[in-house]
């Protein structure tokens, strides 16, 4: 894998709070112009700008993104993002519930994502992939970093390990969720060059989430080499940001889902068809949460139910067969409810498992909903096998917690 330092663009010490933001796709326009309020300084307008026009204005708007450029160069104008004299590595960890997790931001080469050395697990939309590329293309900059996942590596944790027994840059708790978010710069040229070859070691990186990023960051410095008559394969457009966190740091949280109708079956139709392929235990009114693979968690009409595959209605041997995703999609979504597409069907929804399974009792609860079916979360090996095999995973079966922070480093395509 290649990978370079770069001279990042970042707020000053004093500011990094005001700067930092959710990432653009975690929120709606009204949820990021609530958060921005009263606050110049904040990444949403470089990253959600609608919200600097009145309320109902199309984020897709040409004016929109040029205002995305305009603020960009605002803040660099105003000091409120300064870029760093010298190339750096940089660390970035997050503490959730008492567990951190150690990234890299690293530059990361557009070739190996053509070429397919850096591995996606998800199907990408081109029409958010086209919106992400207008807004790398207008602020000539990967304003957001992108997540991915590394084989586990002990010369890098020790290398890492160094740095974070200093005292960081940024080092602050986020008021909305409680989570830790501290950066570190690593300056040393020995250090670096390491990292570099360690880099270069590894037969692959695996984009954990992002993937709308990865694509648009790698097809706009594509772009950007085609139309360079002198391209040399060293220009910084060559490259795009990203957190590399080690693959055994991290943890996926389960993806849940929440359907409006039972597709014309009554309680105990859906209950007795679901036996067929399923052994069906009533676990009444608490809250019933799957404690393996193959063993889901069904709310229905104000009860729990334990649902676990029978043998034979599943694949170990194949990678896509073996996930509940793929079997609950099939055997529960599909063949008993109807719904054929996850991306494009009205009548289900998801749910992230950061909000717990109480979200799935109360979306029930108030008649918005009438079945929820919660899943054991897919693992690392699991993601990292499907994406080493050439498959994609069904679409919202993954869920990392917790997200990136933007605005902590921003870099420049050239």
């Amino acid at each position: 894998m290649r990978i370079k330092p770069f001279k990042g663009i970042r707020p000053p010490k004093q500011w990094i709070e005001e700067v930092a933001s959710r990432p653009y796709d975690v929120l709606n326009s009204e949820e990021a112009r609530e958060e921005a309020k009263g606050n110049e300084k904040s990444l949403y307008r470089i990253i959600k700008p609608e919200i600097d026009f009145p309320e109902g204005t199309d984020e897709h708007d040409p004016a929109v993104y040029l205002k995305a450029a305009e603020n960009f160069n605002l803040f660099q104008e105003k000091g409120w993002l300064i870029q760093d004299q010298q190339d750096h590595y940089y660390v970035y960890a997050q503490t959730m519930e008492g567990r951190t997790q150690y990234g890299l931001v690293v530059c990361a080469c557009v070739e190996d994502y053509m070429n397919g050395k850096i591995k996606k697990h998800e199907l990408t939309r081109r029409d958010k992939e086209e919106d992400r590329m207008k807004h790398v293309r207008i602020n000539n900059a990967n304003i957001e970093p992108v997540f991915f996942a590394y084989p586990d590596n002990s010369e890098l944790e020790k290398l890492v390990a160094k740095y974070t027994a200093r005292r960081p840059e940024y080092d602050f708790v986020a008021k909305l969720d409680s989570f830790g978010h501290t950066f570190w710069i690593i300056d040393e040229e020995k250090d670096m060059i390491r990292i570099t070859e360690l880099f270069e070691q590894m037969p692959a990186l695996y984009i954990a989430d992002g993937h709308h990023r990865s694509a648009a960051a790698a097809l706009v410095g594509a772009e950007k080499a085609q139309q360079n008559p002198n391209h040399n394969g060293d220009e910084e457009y060559n490259y795009f940001m990203a957190v590399c966190f080690p693959a055994g740091q991290l943890t996926i949280i389960d993806y849940n889902r929440v359907v409006k109708d039972l597709n014309g079956l009554s309680d105990e139709d859906f209950l007795n068809r679901l036996s067929k392929n399923f052994i069906v235990e009533e676990k009444g009114q608490e809250i019933y949460k799957p404690t393996e693979l193959h063993n889901f968690s069904l709310y229905l009409s104000g009860k729990w139910y334990s649902l676990t595959a029978k043998p034979g209605t599943y694949d170990d041997n194949d990678p896509i067969g073996v996930l509940d995703v793929t079997i609950s999609s099939n055997l529960i979504l599909d063949e008993l409810l109807g719904i054929k597409d996850l991306r494009s069907d009205k009548r289900i929804d998801f749910v992230g498992g950061i909000r717990g399974l109480g979200e799935l009792k109360k979306r029930v609860d108030n008649g918005e909903m009438k079945v929820a079916l919660a899943l054991y979360p897919v693992t690392m090996q699991q993601l990292m096998n499907i994406a080493d095999t050439g498959n994609i995973m069904p679409p919202k079966t993954t869920w990392f917690e917790p997200k990136l922070r933007s605005g902590l480093v921003i870099h420049k395509l050239d």
